[in-house]
């Protein structure tokens, strides 16, 4: 397979000897560069010190040299002076899921870009769960193509999320071994989010997720963590002994206080970035190279108006962080955690040569990006190669639902002779031990929904058997009052079956149907009516175009969602907001601390009603 690659597009072992050995010539001015870049300072983020009036000699995509401009020994090809702006290394996301961008990774990387972010480690369970098999090869795709973004794919642990849920992927021991094998760019083990089935041998992911932690082990690579609500002693210890190594879901101070305490890489989400970083500083916390800055998940639409890996440098600086210290931690520090840095998060011999240029280093005012030892945008506007990929199959045909869905799949018996019946009920952002109970009224035979208590319908479809088969409960607080009116999504973290909630079966049924003929993205009826369509064709989470052109047909679906009139609730959540349920699409998360959960029918929860901790299912009705 390596014989025929571009040449330092993917790092491979043999192409890295043969790249370094001519570099080391360049470098001593024995063999011609292609060009340098002289900029009015460079920041050193390994010493965190900067040095007036740099010059970076290029070969190729890499950089040979570095040190004050007029010194370099050898001959250049073309050279190019900055003496106005400052130069830092290309931003990384230590842990980013680039399918919540909703744009394939070229795009992603025309959007990103221009905002500084040049390397990303991306957590790949996303579309794992949609195709395992082909993983590896679509986060190489773009590059192999000529895209200037570094993807350090990272297998999915998630895959499936839990043992109650199946699909498009299966990784165990072997997928691991053999996903970390196969390329260089590989780093480690997306983070490991199914907490119970690692500490619990009787879970029935217990083998599985130690045998990829053990071919994590094996290949040297990083074990990334998932720890969201763990907030005892006793158990982040043993998450850290256990061999996770990082955690990017800490909310409070004291959690990320203990869990650093006990070893943990802090990866710090913009959400919490504030609060943390002003309590560590009042507490005088002076070495941050056990923290990096992480995205997570970020629609494109709101990288637009925030920001890429910038806005979370920009929060760093607001929150007291010097703009030295926020720049390391989305470059050197996250490199150095995920061992990447022969090739990535610093402006120094070897490396990519990626680097973002300043106006204003207090603002992180970006003037310029070079990344593959070339510009590729100024101010926001992307000049760098998008490469043309027509995504094959088993990309663009992944919603496999073989028959037109009906009302009758979202029905919910009752038993003959009843006037009600005592349901399960679940809340968005439900991390509570036990599922809340109600007594619903039955009418025509069927259980149904109480809009007076704001009880809805919410169901999980699976669409990778063909069959489109169907589990189906109410939901407290959530979608919409609006009669015949539903919403469907086939971005459903972190399985990405399709979920649909709805104030009519008809009208569920009619937004599921929409999905599978666009190939997944967003559906929303209103009474009786499809109103509007977001086209995700790649996978069901991605689209192949311009941010810009998505993002004017989610702000369709906005316009038209803002008529409706949508129940809400508070919840555990401060992240669950009235209005538009956008972030029902988190709410199918399966993983700890979640513990009661609607997924797809399976031979463990034939209902789709189980407790993820303890493996108990549940009658929806009774």
């Amino acid at each position: 397979m390596t014989d025929a690659l571009p040449p330092d597009l993917l790092i491979t072992a043999d192409d890295e000897v043969r790249i370094r050995q001519h570099l080391a010539l360049v470098a001593l001015g024995k063999e011609k560069a292609d060009r340098s870049l002289r900029v009015g300072r460079l920041l050193d983020v390994h010493g965190r010190r900067w040095h007036e009036d740099q010059e970076i000699v290029i070969s190729g995509r890499r950089i040979a040299w570095v040190g004050p401009a007029g010194t370099y020994p050898g001959e250049i090809g073309e050279r190019f002076e900055e003496p106005n702006l400052a130069a830092v290394p290309g931003f990384g996301e230590v842990h980013k899921h680039i399918e919540s961008s909703h744009l394939t990774p070229e795009w992603e990387a025309a959007l990103v870009m221009p905002r500084g972010c040049t390397w990303v480690c991306e957590a790949s369970h996303e579309f794992s769960n949609v195709n395992g098999p082909n993983n590896l090869e679509f986060w190489l795709k773009a590059r192999l193509a000529g895209s200037p973004m570094k993807i350090f794919p990272l297998p999915g642990s998630a895959v499936p999320p839990t043992a109650y849920e199946w699909g498009g992927g299966h990784f165990g021991y072997e997928e691991q071994r053999d996903f970390l094998k196969q390329s260089l760019m590989v780093s480690g083990l997306d983070e490991v989010m199914d907490w119970p089935a690692v500490w619990n041998p009787e879970n029935p992911s217990h083998e599985r997720l130690w045998g990829m932690i053990r071919a994590t082990f094996e290949q040297r690579g990083v074990v990334e963590g998932h720890a969201a609500g763990m907030r005892g002693i006793d158990d982040i210890n043993a998450f850290a002994a256990a061999g996770m190594a990082s955690d990017h879901e800490a909310w409070t101070l004291d959690e990320v206080r203990d869990k650093l305490r006990r070893g943990l890489f802090m990866e710090i989400r913009p959400h919490s970035l504030p609060d943390i970083v002003k309590g560590l500083l009042a507490d005088g916390q002076d070495d941050w190279s056990q923290f990096a800055l992480c995205t997570d998940d970020r629609s494109c639409t709101d990288t637009l108006k925030l920001g890429a890996t910038d806005h979370n440098v920009r929060l760093a600086i607001e929150a007291g962080l010097a703009p030295e210290i926020a720049i390391q931690l989305v470059t050197i520090n996250p490199a150095r955690h995920m061992r990447l840095t022969p090739w990535v998060g610093s402006i120094a011999p070897g490396r990519f040569a990626d680097m973002v240029l300043l106006d204003d280093v207090a603002s992180l005012s970006i003037a310029k990006v070079w990344a593959d030892g070339e510009a590729v945008s100024e101010g926001k506007s992307f000049s760098g190669a998008v490469p043309r990929i027509d995504w094959p199959d088993w990309a663009t045909k992944t919603v496999k639902i073989d028959r037109e869905m009906t009302a009758a799949d979202f029905a919910i018996a009752a038993e003959p002779g009843r006037a009600s019946m005592q349901s399960a009920v679940l809340r968005p952002f439900h991390w509570a031990d036990d599922f809340i109970t109600m007594e619903l009224p039955v009418r025509d035979g069927q259980v149904q929904r109480d809009e007076a208590r704001n009880v809805t319908k919410f169901t999980i479809v699976d669409r990778f058997s063909g069959e489109g088969r169907t589990s189906k409960m109410f939901w407290l607080g959530t979608g919409p009052r609006t009669a015949d009116t539903a919403l469907a999504a086939s971005l459903g973290h972190d399985k990405h079956n399709i979920w649909a909630v709805g104030s009519s079966d008809a009208a569920m049924a009619t937004a599921v149907n929409a999905l599978r003929d666009i190939q997944g993205g967003w559906a929303l009826v209103r009474e009786g009516k499809l109103v509007a369509t977001v086209r995700y064709e790649v996978g069901g989470l991605m689209s192949c175009r311009p941010a810009e052109a998505l993002d004017a047909e989610m702000q369709a679906l906005y316009a038209e969602g803002a008529k409706v009139d949508w129940m809400y609730e508070p919840t555990f959540s401060p992240r669950w907001w009235p209005g538009f349920p956008e972030r029902l699409a988190f709410a199918t998360l399966t993983c700890a601390p979640w513990r009661w959960v609607l997924v797809a029918p399976s031979p463990l929860a034939p209902e789709g009603f189980v407790n993820v901790a303890t493996g108990e299912v549940h009658p929806i009705v009774w």
